[in-house]
């Protein structure tokens, strides 16, 4: 997979495999169908394991060539040792856990680095549907509220919070909306937010 069919595919992913270094050793956790973990080995030269629950997405996981683990993230990533890998990946899937703050230490453990997406709660469209007393659907939540696999919520705030609570460094935050960065009031009018994160 190129560039520009990932872009065309997931533009959010697009933008967030800039923040990748080529030849990084890379686990993506919750990665899907693996189209993450086959761009960045195909086009930047990148090695590692996908972890994924779904037996579907494991399957296209396999499929595509990629090394995947069938298991549940809940049971953490006991697994692999201290500082295994370069970047660590969740990328939409942490609003998936129930015990969001364990498995985020956990990825800071394994993980150099991390790079965190998440649906943003404080995107005004979720903010205007709560006002009308309703829970938000979106692109970013598409479901709704008795079908939804998210279990948690959380604002660019609030992801801040976490992190400074765990002992993460923000290198960079970025709200994004349909793949493109937003830059003024990002809480307000981004979409999805992107966390670069390294420990302290």
């Amino acid at each position: 997979m190129n560039f520009t069919e990932l872009n065309t595919l997931r533009p959010d992913l697009a933008f967030i495999a800039h923040w990748i270094k080529p030849g990084s050793h890379v686990l993506d956790v919750g990665c899907g169908d693996g189209v993450m973990l086959d761009y960045l080995q195909t086009d930047k030269k990148c090695s590692g394991y996908g972890v994924e629950i779904a037996d579907d997405k494991v399957l296209a996981c396999a499929q595509r060539g990629i090394n995947v683990i069938q298991q549940d993230m809940e049971n953490r990533l006991g697994m692999f040792a201290d500082n295994a890998f370069d970047t660590v990946l969740c990328l939409s899937s942490l609003q998936m856990m129930k015990h969001v703050e364990p498995l985020l230490r956990d990825i800071a453990r394994v993980g150099k680095e991390a790079i965190v997406s998440f649906p943003n709660f404080g995107y005004w469209p979720h903010r205007t549907a709560l006002l009308r007393g309703k829970m938000p659907v979106s692109k970013t939540l598409p479901y709704e509220w008795y079908d939804t696999p998210n279990v948690r919520c959380a604002t660019i705030y609030d992801f801040s919070d976490l992190a400074d609570d765990v002992g993460l460094e923000v290198m960079e935050c970025m709200a994004l909306h349909e793949g493109q960065p937003i830059k003024w009031l990002p809480n307000l009018r981004g979409s999805l937010a992107v966390f670069r994160l390294r420990k302290k």
